[in-house]
């Protein structure tokens, strides 16, 4: 395994800070926080670039909040000058670990993203059902052979174990002053455990939730030779002809993530379903020959709605402006058989379409 060293002075460099201020700018050049900064743009970034070098950098505490998207979460957000700490670091980290990676991996990852999982999802239901092959007395053109272990790990973000992060970035990552970024970044989450856990929100977070499960990936793919699987974060699926080799992978997975990363399959979400009920996915109900928005998305769709149309009656927002804010979801909800509930949205509102 190629290992490297003496990556720490091109991650202090000022050119790898400009452009990591550059990232973590994208789409919050507005933001009263970024603003602040640019102002003593060069001044700031040269006493990061100090502190980084004299390895005296501290990052400060996290803000916290909670959100409903519709499942409850905490959030906790770095300051902007530690998200271009944690950019600078991933400049440099990222490209190594990336050609580790496998395929069917799909967050937080270039050219990636939930909408190329889903289509991955469509290729492996085509092949493992022999191209929609109906099981005996169908109730309908859904009701293909084949079944999906659809699981993930219980509490993830919480239980990650700094140790065993540690040792699988020390396995690559040989510079001792990146590792002590690391840690640094690490141990800023004030963890129900310690020594456990990273803040759901941080760009680090993300990447490093990827590198402590290629792991399982690897153990997947080269033990195991599962051809039809795919992992977003700690959400996974295998897909199989027979339920009873499913059953034996998820056994041998839930032994491996115990006794080599500490963490556990989330005994109700993990489970083994029929193809031809339709499985929920990133947001989707998938059936053979259509998909379906979960209905949790479709009420807060029309929730965050409602809210915004109070505010155009207010003259508070232009109807042009809400319709810019409803394009993601849009570009969310094309990706199902959604064409008629999304004619009926802009008629029913009014929206120029």
């Amino acid at each position: 395994m190629k290992t490297h060293n003496n990556l720490y002075k091109n991650l202090c460099s000022i050119e790898n800070l400009k452009l990591a201020f550059r990232k973590a700018k994208k789409r919050k050049s507005l933001k009263y926080y970024v603003i602040e900064f640019e102002k003593n743009l060069d001044q700031e970034l040269l006493k990061l670039k100090s502190e980084l070098e004299f390895l005296a950098y501290e990052p400060k505490s996290l803000k916290r909040f909670i959100i409903r998207d519709p499942k409850t979460r905490t959030i906790h957000a770095s300051a902007f000058r530690d998200r271009i700490v944690h950019h600078a670091l991933i400049n440099i980290i990222g490209p190594i670990f990336e050609k580790s990676f496998i395929h069917d991996s799909y967050a937080s990852r270039p050219g990636k993203g939930t909408h190329k999982t889903v289509q991955r999802f469509d290729q492996f239901k085509r092949k493992v059902s022999g191209n929609g092959k109906l099981v005996g007395n169908p109730l309908n053109i859904n009701s293909v052979v084949g079944y999906v272990l659809k699981a993930d790990v219980r509490r993830y973000f919480d239980t990650v174990d700094h140790e065993i992060l540690i040792e699988i970035v020390s396995r690559k990552i040989k510079d001792e002053k990146v590792i002590w970024l690391i840690r640094q970044i690490l141990n800023n989450f004030d963890a129900k455990i310690e020594g456990k856990g990273m803040p759901l929100g941080n760009f680090t977070s993300q990447f490093f939730a990827n590198v402590y499960l290629n792991d399982l990936d690897r153990f997947v793919k080269q033990q195991l030779r599962i051809k039809y699987y795919i992992r977003y974060v700690d959400d996974f699926v295998i897909l199989n002809r027979q339920k009873e080799i499913l059953e034996y992978y998820k056994n041998e997975i839930g032994t491996f993530l115990l006794e080599n990363l500490k963490l556990e399959l989330h005994p109700d979400k993990s489970k083994i379903l029929p193809l031809r009920d339709g499985i929920t996915f990133l947001g989707y109900r998938i059936f053979y020959h259509h998909k379906l928005l979960r209905k949790s998305n479709l009420r807060k769709f029309y929730k965050t709605l409602k809210g915004k149309l109070l505010l155009v009656e207010s003259k508070s927002l232009s109807r042009v402006e809400l319709l810019e804010s409803l394009q993601g979801w849009f570009g969310y909800a094309m990706h199902a058989n959604t064409y008629g509930l999304r004619c009926k949205a802009l008629e029913a509102f009014k929206l120029p379409s």
